[in-house]
């Protein structure tokens, strides 16, 4: 089907912006601001997503979900983060649902989808990352060996935000040695993990402090019993599992990163027409509306490659290059117009009761995570215009 008739380019799915805009309201930002000077989770606002039957978006309605596409999550995460809230807490659990769904068993998905669609059970921990390996997933270290109807897990993950609070994780492990497969991706395999069950009993999460309020955490693996009934599909095959979800993962936080750069938008145009310096509005000045301008014409082409990624991904093609444009593009687009804004309040920008400075370090993070703006466009570089590859 022709790209033109996948994508509607109008301000699609305005019930669901409008309600969600209204769940954001009783959420200001002092909520925000006393969660982070108590680097504590917010309970309140994630019991609120889920009740509304929001975070369970993807889930199909045979499973007591909504069964929506994913540019109806992507404009809910675009909508949070445009009124000033945040999604980190348990956007998640909407990307590995892609993971789960298009490989899970018959039984898996009849066990857990009801009771996370119901909100009974969180699925928002997603450990991949290591230590050593970094970026280079394919060279992960943290082994499962079978044993009887059981796989034992030993290794280490970093980054593995909200593990915390979360019922369930999506672990990627290496059940055949890289040196004894034909192929670097061949030999993961996808465990979902009960942490309920595996904390103290083989696994310890240990928080780590940042920049800003995501309650990241390290996991440390050591014999870690998870029932072979757990594995996600094939044994051998996870990499390509979690390419599925890491490509909802980019589109999906594309919409938080177009999200902030409405906030900042709307926050400073409103702040330069109401502040006076000289006698005039700051907003009169040109040094002021250049980069607003700008920041909103990328912002918008951004978007437009960010619905093109959707498009591609609920109608089953390729999207990889689209998803990593999407990401790439959203994040520097959202980053000047955070720059833009942080200018226009000048000295206030650094005033915690604006808000203007968390969402600034909040918003920085896109150009590192989910993917780096290098690797972004290692990927494009080596995919797209088939140059020899770097890594």
């Amino acid at each position: 089907m022709p790209f033109a008739m996948l994508m509607d380019t109008a301000i699609d799915y305005p019930e669901i912006r409008e309600q969600v805009t209204r769940l954001c309201a009783g959420f200001p930002g002092s909520y925000w601001r006393d969660l982070e000077a108590r680097s504590a989770y917010p309970e309140a606002f994630v019991k609120a997503l889920t009740e509304s039957g929001y975070l369970a978006a993807l889930i199909p309605e045979a499973f007591g979900g909504a069964g929506l596409p994913l540019r109806a999550a992507a404009v809910i995460l675009e909508t949070i983060h445009a009124r000033g809230c945040s999604a980190a807490a348990c956007h998640a659990q909407m990307y590995t649902m892609g993971t789960l769904l298009r490989h899970g068993s018959p039984s898996q998905k009849k066990r857990y989808l009801p009771a996370i669609a119901e909100g009974e059970l969180r699925l928002q921990a997603f450990g991949v990352t290591e230590p050593d390996s970094g970026s280079d997933t394919l060279s992960l270290r943290t082994r499962a060996v079978r044993d009887g109807d059981h796989f034992v897990v030993t290794g280490q993950k970093i980054w593995t935000s909200r593990a915390r609070y979360s019922d369930l994780l999506l672990l990627l492990v290496r059940t055949t040695p890289l040196e004894d497969c034909k192929k670097r991706s061949d030999g993961l395999t996808v465990l979902l993990v009960d942490l309920r069950e595996a904390e103290g009993q083989g696994l310890e999460i240990r928080p780590i402090e940042t920049m800003i309020n995501h309650q990241t955490t390290e996991l440390f693996i050591d014999g870690l019993k998870v029932p072979a009934e757990n594995v996600i599909g094939e044994v051998g095959r996870g990499f390509r599992y979690i390419l599925d979800g890491m490509n909802a993962e980019r589109i999906l936080l594309a919409g938080e990163a177009l999200g902030d750069g409405r906030y900042f938008i709307e926050r400073a145009v409103d702040y330069a027409k109401e502040r006076k310096v000289f006698g005039r509005p700051i907003g009169q000045n040109q040094g002021i509306q250049f980069p607003l301008a700008r920041a909103r014409v990328h912002l918008d082409a951004a978007d437009l490659v960010a619905r093109q990624a959707a498009a591609s991904f609920d109608a089953g093609e390729p999207c990889g290059p689209a998803a990593n444009s999407a990401k790439l593009l959203t994040s520097e687009a959202a980053w000047a117009a955070a720059e833009a804004c942080f200018q226009t309040f000048g000295g206030f920008a650094f005033a915690k009761d604006y808000d203007i400075e968390r969402k600034w370090r909040e918003c920085r993070l896109f150009q590192t995570a989910p993917v780096s703006t290098n690797m972004v466009l290692a990927y494009i570089a080596q995919t797209v215009l088939g140059l020899p590859r770097a890594y």
